[in-house]
């Protein structure tokens, strides 16, 4: 069970927890929602506000949901929901009923959905949306490498507003 904690009493490793491990990009509400796979993004401290960076590209589903969002949660799993988070990440909610294919539960938190099943969440308030702009780019082989369609990712930074960790 998911129960709120602070966040200075969280271990995070983003690097492995991102990274390695993923995690679900979700917003939305009851009505309508929608949640995908990630392993970019981080978190830090921008504007004296502990923050998480998160992007999505322009052809995810999850962009309009976040996009017509005020908040939005990242949720992170164990090892046991590894399968879930690969069929969030390779079909797209336009098409197919994740919450259905996947068994996965959602609660509908006021700011924004999360899933019972994550050991940690966190949800975060939108405050900066920027499209990755590939004249920024110093190392030119990463836009030749992760961009060959020019479909820059929308980048944005949420303020930390909630942090919900499972017992132990």
């Amino acid at each position: 069970m998911l129960k709120p904690v602070d966040l200075k009493q969280v271990p995070m490793d983003a690097i492995t927890m991102i990274g390695k491990e993923w995690m679900l990009i979700s917003a939305g509400n009851q009505e309508k929602y929608n949640m995908m796979t990630a392993s970019w993004g981080g978190i830090g401290i921008m504007w004296n506000k502990s923050v998480t960076s998160i992007v999505l590209r322009p052809q995810r589903y999850t962009l309009e949901f976040v996009d017509q969002s005020d908040y939005y949660a990242l949720s992170f799993f164990g090892e046991n929901c590894r399968s879930a988070l690969n069929y969030c990440g390779s079909h797209s909610g336009r098409d197919v009923d994740k919450e259905k294919e996947t068994g996965l539960t959602p609660v509908f938190d006021a700011q924004a959905p999360y899933f019972a099943e994550a050991r940690l969440v966190l949800i975060c308030r939108k405050l900066y949306k920027q499209k990755i702009d590939p004249k920024g780019f110093f190392d030119k082989t990463l836009d030749e490498q992760n961009y060959p369609n020019k479909d820059y990712h929308e980048h944005f930074i949420g303020e930390i507003v909630k942090v919900l960790k499972a017992d132990e």
